[in-house]
């Protein structure tokens, strides 16, 4: 029996010649990564274990992107504690204040990540990297704390599940649409500890911002990881960017999943998901007269420049409803950076948005923009909870930069066809 893009890494990462779903296995990582909220506690237990030396200075990063610029005591305390041990320890990589970009947009940017990897992180969305051919996965601070001393962590090895996309996406359609419609239709824990894998003449026509969108919410189903096969366009991301050599491993045809699930692209419209779900999904057109209070556009979700660049298309020449406060949020500095090169900023400023540097902040209602109590946002982030975004009576409604562009400007959730 063949094995998947999953197994193989896997099994080649634990000196394996074959894996099976269900295994338990050790396996080698190429990358440990921890951000300013989960690094503390990973800290404390480097000390409590008297670790005296980290696996690796150039495979363990910390990306100071949740609560930075420094909100509070605590925030500027945890940072203070983060930046003295990368400088006692030599970590090479540990980004803050103008180097920092959120972490998930950020790594792969810098070529941290590459095709065949192992990356474990003590952060959920850690997914996103299979968007380039490796696995990758959140962890908790303690096992964080086990991979970057020994280089070394255990995984279960998970079922996958095949998604075949076929066809032509429709106008204004990105990732996020195809990851909001795979969880409305098979909820919050259809993927349950599953490899989510993508395939099809649909998926290889995506963008690879479209990929890491998808790759990203893996979690949001329940899943391990989500992964892509490797093409030209994943090749020519990583050729000008990746700092290491790098192996392409495929699916094999007789490869096993727990399920093949076949999608018409074509067929997929622009999706909300309305709160308190990401599984509770709906497409924007049967959405009527819901009024909104905030819109925020970036993340580690949608924070690319491909979103910047609908964005943009959608607010020229246009000014947000005056009771609307639109955040939007490059994800890096070189996207910062670059979307102000092509005029974006201009666009935004004129329509009366407000552009904050690279955060995670208000995603998870931590700063840049939390909502009070009975206020509605339309955000192009991955969770919408019960609270996730401020005070518990607030809503928070999921949806990607087109859909998200077009409500700032009526003030309510809206198509993008009725604003261009």
């Amino acid at each position: 029996m063949g094995m998947t893009i999953t197994e193989k890494i896997l099994a080649a990462h634990s000196g394996k010649k074959t894996v099976e779903p269900g295994e338990i296995i050790e396996s080698t990582i190429d990358l440990a990564l921890a951000n300013d909220i989960t690094a503390p506690l990973s800290l404390k237990e480097f000390e409590k274990v008297e670790a005296t030396k980290v696996f690796d200075p150039e495979r363990v990063v910390f990306v100071l992107d949740h609560f930075t610029p420094n909100k509070d005591i605590q925030s500027a305390e945890n940072c203070k504690k983060i930046r003295e041990f990368a400088l006692e320890y030599g970590i090479k990589y540990c980004y803050e204040g103008g180097e920092c970009g959120i972490e998930h947009a950020l790594l792969p940017e810098e070529g941290l990540v590459v095709p065949g990897d192992v990356v474990i992180g003590a952060d959920s969305h850690t997914c996103t990297y299979g968007a380039l051919g490796a696995f990758s996965t959140g962890v908790g601070s303690t096992d964080f704390t086990y991979g970057m001393v020994t280089g070394k962590t255990w995984f279960k090895v998970p079922e996958s599940i095949k998604f075949i996309c076929y066809g032509k996406w429709q106008k204004w359609i990105t990732g996020k649409d195809l990851i909001l419609h795979i969880i409305g239709m098979i909820g919050v824990d259809g993927a349950l500890y599953a490899a989510m894998e993508y395939e099809g003449e649909a998926i290889h026509s995506l963008s690879i911002d479209s990929r890491f969108t998808i790759a990203n919410m893996a979690i949001e189903a329940g899943a391990k990881n989500g992964i892509f096969p490797v093409d030209k366009r994943t090749l020519a991301y990583v050729k000008t960017r990746g700092k290491r050599p790098y192996k392409v491993y495929k699916s094999d045809r007789n490869a096993r999943y727990r399920e093949v699930i076949e999608i018409d692209a074509a067929s997929i419209g622009l999706k909300v998901a309305c709160p308190s779900l990401p599984s509770n999904v709906k497409d924007v057109k049967e959405i009527k007269d819901v009024d909104i209070d905030q819109v925020v556009i970036g993340s580690c979700t949608n924070g690319h420049l491909e979103d910047l660049k609908i964005v943009a298309e959608v607010l020229k020449g246009k000014k947000i409803a005056r009771h609307i406060r639109c955040i939007i949020i490059p994800a890096t500095p070189k996207i910062y950076r670059e979307a102000m090169r092509r005029g974006y900023f201009k666009i935004f400023l004129d329509g009366g948005c407000i552009i904050s540097p690279p955060t995670c902040g208000p995603c998870l209602g931590g700063h840049m923009g939390v909502l009070a109590k009975g206020e509605r946002a339309v955000a192009t982030t991955n969770r919408n909870f019960i609270g996730r975004m401020g005070h518990p009576e607030s809503e928070v409604y999921l949806a990607g930069p087109a859909v998200a562009a077009a409500s700032a400007i009526k003030g309510r959730i809206s198509h993008p066809d009725e604003v261009t």
